[in-house]
C-alpha cells in the first residue's frame, strides 16, 4: 500500500489549490495529479475535483470535509487559533471564501474576451495537452460557448455584475491595508481562512483581469498570494485586539454586508422551492437562482457556531459585522 495520498485536481479550480496548498503546508505525503482522469473517476461520488485518495483506497471529495478530514488525522501544525473566538472567525472566512469568494473568480473569468479565451486556452491545455493547436482552438472555444452562459451560477448577471466587480475592487484593497506587516490573515502562521480566501483569489489572480486589478492593489496582496503557494509558519497567531483595526472591516463590509444576507435568503428560497430571489446587500439589490448546496453550507456554518463553548468574546466580534443574527440562525 501507497503510504503517498494523491490529489486529483487543476491549477485552475481554486477548491483544488487551495486542498494542495493545505497539503504542502502540513508536509503530508502526496502527489498531485492534474485532471480528472479514470483514475480520479473510480474515487469520485461527483464528477468534480478536488478528490483525494488516501493510502487506504479511500475516496475523499469537497475541499472543506477534506481538511477537515486531514486535520483530525494530522493536527499539527494546526491551522485553527487556540482562541475559541479567532477559530470561528478563521472558519467564517473559509466558508466566505469558499461561498463569495467564488462570485469574483467565476464572474471575472468568464465576463470579458480576454479572460475567455485566456481560461479557455489553459483550461484545454491542462484537460488535453496531446492536442494540436488546430484541435485545442476547436475545444477552446465550444467551451467559451458553454461556460459564458453559465456565470448565472454564481448569482452573475447585468444587476449584479457590478456588485461583484465593486467588491472584489475593496476587498484587495482592504486585504492589501491588512497583510502590511502580517504574513498570514490572522498572524504568522496560515489559518483555514486563508486556505479558502486564498484559492478563489489565486485564480483570479491568474487570469488577465483581475491580475493588473490584484497588482494594482499593491505587493503585500501578491506576496500573500505567492506565499500561498508554498505555506509555512513564519509566528504565531495574532490577538483579535491586534487584527480588529483592519480585518473587522472585512468582515463587515464583506461578509456581514453581502455574504450573510444573501445566504440566509439563498436558503431560504431553497426552502420555499422558489425559482429565483432577490434580497438587500450592502452593495443594493441582488437577484439570482437559488444554490441548494449553498443552503446546506449554512447549516454547517451554523454548527460550528453553535460548537463554540464560550462565545462571550466571539459574539461582539460578530455583532459588530452584522454576521451574528445570520449564524444564530
Amino acid at each position: 500500500m501507497s503510504e503517498e495520498f494523491r490529489v486529483f485536481g487543476s491549477e485552475m479550480s481554486p477548491y483544488s489549490v487551495k486542498v494542495r496548498s493545505y497539503f504542502r503546508y502540513k508536509g503530508i505525503p502526496h502527489e498531485w495529479c492534474e485532471g480528472q482522469g479514470e483514475e480520479a473517476k473510480k474515487f469520485q461520488k461527483l464528477p468534480l475535483v478536488p478528490v483525494v485518495a488516501t493510502p487506504e483506497g479511500d475516496g475523499l471529495q469537497d475541499s472543506t470535509p477534506i481538511i477537515e478530514k486531514m486535520e483530525a488525522r494530522f493536527p499539527e501544525p494546526s491551522i485553527h487559533p487556540d482562541d475559541e473566538a479567532l477559530g470561528f472567525v478563521s472558519a467564517l472566512l473559509e466558508e466566505f471564501g469558499d461561498e463569495w469568494g467564488n462570485k469574483w473568480m467565476f464572474h471575472y473569468r468568464w465576463a470579458r474576451p480576454a479572460d475567455q479565451v485566456s481560461a479557455s486556452e489553459r483550461l484545454v491545455r491542462s484537460m488535453a495537452p496531446a492536442l494540436s493547436d488546430e484541435q485545442s482552438a476547436g475545444m477552446a472555444a465550444g467551451l467559451r460557448e458553454r461556460m459564458v452562459p453559465r456565470v448565472w451560477f454564481v448569482g452573475s448577471n447585468e444587476q449584479t455584475a457590478p456588485q461583484i466587480e465593486s467588491s472584489f475592487h475593496e476587498v484587495c484593497g482592504q486585504l492589501e491595508t491588512h497583510l502590511d506587516g502580517r504574513p498570514y490573515l490572522l498572524g504568522g502562521r496560515p489559518s483555514f481562512g486563508d486556505f479558502g480566501l486564498w484559492g478563489q483569489i489565486y485564480n483570479a489572480w491568474t487570469d488577465p483581469t483581475c491580475k493588473e486589478i490584484v497588482e494594482a492593489a499593491g505587493p503585500n496582496l501578491v506576496a500573500w498570494i505567492q506565499r500561498m503557494l508554498e505555506p509555512k509558519a513564519e509566528g504565531d497567531w495574532e490577538s483579535w485586539e491586534a487584527l480588529a483595526p483592519t480585518l473587522a472591516p472585512i468582515l463587515k463590509d464583506h461578509v456581514g454586508g453581502l455574504f450573510c444576507p444573501w445566504t440566509v435568503a439563498n436558503a431560504t428560497a431553497v426552502a420555499d422551492g422558489a425559482d429565483e430571489y432577490t434580497c438587500e446587500v450592502r452593495t443594493g439589490t441582488w437577484t439570482q437562482k437559488p444554490q441548494k448546496y449553498h443552503a446546506r453550507s449554512l447549516v454547517k456554518i451554523r454548527e460550528k457556531y453553535a460548537a463554540v463553548s464560550n462565545k462571550t468574546a466571539l459574539d461582539p466580534i460578530l455583532e459588530a459585522a452584522d454576521c451574528l443574527a445570520t449564524l444564530r440562525g
